[in-house]
């Protein structure tokens, strides 16, 4: 997936997703939105016996497409995201198991000075 949508990705990356959920209900309004427009339109198209304006039809459509397409990619790099959290937390805890308190200390402190590096 390289060309996700600078939107999910910034949003997806941000730390515990507090942002991907907020855009997730954003994107959920937009898509009833759109979707209540259409069925109004065709509803009105029917009563009124006239075509439904080509145009406006065809932009509303791709602007539905392109916020589902978001709210995927969304979705899909939330899922990538807790599953490598998943694979983490059970890596640490056969980790765990294998070590005594004194080694388990040790491993520990120098993950600590690993990740203080790499934040520096």
């Amino acid at each position: 997936m390289t060309d996700l949508s600078s939107a999910a990705l910034a949003a997806a990356n941000a730390p515990g997703f507090p942002d991907a959920r907020l855009r997730l209900i954003e994107l959920d309004d937009a898509i009833a939105r759109i979707r209540t427009q259409i069925a109004t339109a065709d509803l009105a198209r029917q009563k009124q016996r006239k075509p439904i304006d080509p145009d406006w039809f065809h932009k509303a459509r791709t602007a539905l497409r392109h916020l589902c397409r978001e709210r995927a990619e969304l979705l899909a790099l939330r899922t990538g995201q807790r599953r490598r959290e998943a694979m983490k937390d059970a890596l640490i805890g056969v980790l765990r198991e294998r070590h005594d308190e004194e080694a388990w200390a040790a491993v520990l402190a120098e993950a600590r000075l690993r990740s203080e590096g790499e934040g520096a």
